[in-house]
């Protein structure tokens, strides 16, 4: 009934994890960083340059039972929220692996996870490139329905 790893299995993950990401980073010019962050859990970080959004870092966080991904999208909305929220809720039936949430001060994220038994280096590249496609696609609509004041001339 258990999927928790043990930790040799989980050192062996995160030893992985360090490789894929080093590789990715050397291998894809969008990729500006990766670092790892420190606490009880491993957990990265992987900064990439956008178009839409000048910045998008991904966090990974690996734990017993699964890997943890989110990235930061955009600050509540200063206007408009319940059209900001509305986009955000019908954006999540048509993404894969990944959905809108409310988080911190009730800024907007992406978050999914995968269990540690799907994780590899395709499926990593896949996250981390689906989180990146989903906020350069989101975020112009995102933002200007939030912080509407701020474009108009």
């Amino acid at each position: 009934m258990t999927d928790v790893h043990d930790a040799a299995a989980l050192d062996d993950l995160e030893r992985s994890i360090d490789g894929w990401l080093a590789t990715m980073r050397l291998s894809n010019p969008a990729i500006e960083a990766v670092d790892r962050g420190e606490g009880a859990e491993p957990r990265w970080y992987v900064r990439l340059r956008g178009d839409e959004k000048e910045h998008t870092t991904v966090w990974l966080t690996l734990g017993q039972r699964t890997l943890r991904y989110e990235t930061y999208v955009m600050p509540a909305p200063l206007e408009n929220a319940a059209a900001v929220y509305e986009f955000a809720l019908r954006q999540n039936e048509r993404l894969i692996g990944a959905h809108f949430a409310i988080g911190v001060e009730d800024a907007m994220f992406l978050r999914g996870e995968l269990p540690l038994s799907a994780v590899n280096e395709p499926e990593l590249d896949r996250v981390i490139g689906s989180l990146y496609a989903y906020v350069e696609h989101t975020f112009p609509s995102l933002i200007r329905l939030g912080y509407a004041g701020k474009f108009q001339s």
